[in-house]
């Protein structure tokens, strides 16, 4: 089977744009706020006029991939390109919105599906590939990302998007009542990791603890969900880690892992 590894991670969270945005402890940097909320993106056009915020940074992930592999569009751009999507709460905000919808400000019921977010991007960047949605935390990217490199070694595809997004900000007050869920700060991001052919054989396995990375994660970006193991990556590379690395996720008392090794 054909090897794997990580050509390039993007990430947008309330803290900024970056890996080197992250604080060095975020909970000290919450200063007792228990969300951070991602800046709006800045994309414009009547295409866009519809689109949720979980949308658009969903596609600001991919934009922050690009440049920071110092790739043009058109590097993704067709059947070649898979695109996993994976959540856990980004859909609550469309779905809460619809329901609770002004009449002047409606909100189109197919954006209240998971897949509203992976078709968005799929459009923009003109992805025509094959595609997974997983529903889940820290975990569901764990396996996001071994689908990928699945796709990858019997040669569905040629690349692989691995994209996860968290928004919280519009159910602010359901997550306070849940509190005892998740442990703030609760940090909206959205991150993405190109996955291409290369020398690292991946493994996938449960996890009985944590791996450095994902603590890691945790301590430098606060509570993400789903966007832990890509801002892992993302953590990874800054430090020059291209491997061998091990990841792990947990999603309500299932932790999974998955290692990228030399062949």
């Amino acid at each position: 089977m054909i090897g794997t590894e990580v050509a390039a991670v993007g990430m947008v969270t309330g803290w900024g744009e970056s890996a080197a945005a992250l604080p060095p402890d975020a909970v000290r940097a919450a200063a007792g706020r228990r969300l951070i909320a991602a800046r709006r993106s800045m994309a414009t056009g009547e295409r866009f006029r519809r689109a949720t915020r979980e949308c658009l940074l969903g596609i600001g992930a991919v934009e922050a991939l690009l440049r920071e592999g110092g790739l043009g569009r058109e590097a993704i751009r067709g059947d070649a390109t898979a695109l996993v999507y994976v959540t856990a709460a980004a859909y609550g905000s469309s779905n809460r919105a619809f329901i609770e919808a002004e009449a002047a400000r409606p909100v189109h019921f197919p954006y209240t599906a998971p897949s509203a977010v992976p078709a968005e991007v799929a459009i923009e960047f003109g992805l025509t590939g094959p595609y997974v949605i997983l529903i889940g935390g820290a975990a569901a990217t764990i396996d996001g990302l071994w689908q990928a490199t699945l796709l990858l070694g019997r040669g569905r595809c040629a690349r692989a998007l691995v994209l996860a997004v968290e928004t919280f900000a519009e159910c602010e007050d359901l997550w306070a009542r849940g509190r005892w869920l998740v442990r703030p700060p609760l940090v909206e991001s959205a991150a993405c990791a190109l996955l291409v052919p290369g020398p690292w054989r991946a493994t996938y396995a449960p996890a009985s603890t944590p791996s450095p990375l994902e603590t890691l994660a945790r301590a430098r970006a606060g509570e993400t969900l789903a966007c832990a193991p890509l801002i892992a990556l993302a953590l990874a590379r800054a430090a020059g880690g291209a491997g061998p690395l091990t990841l792990t996720g947990e999603w309500r008392g299932r932790r999974a892992g998955l290692a990228w090794e030399a062949h």
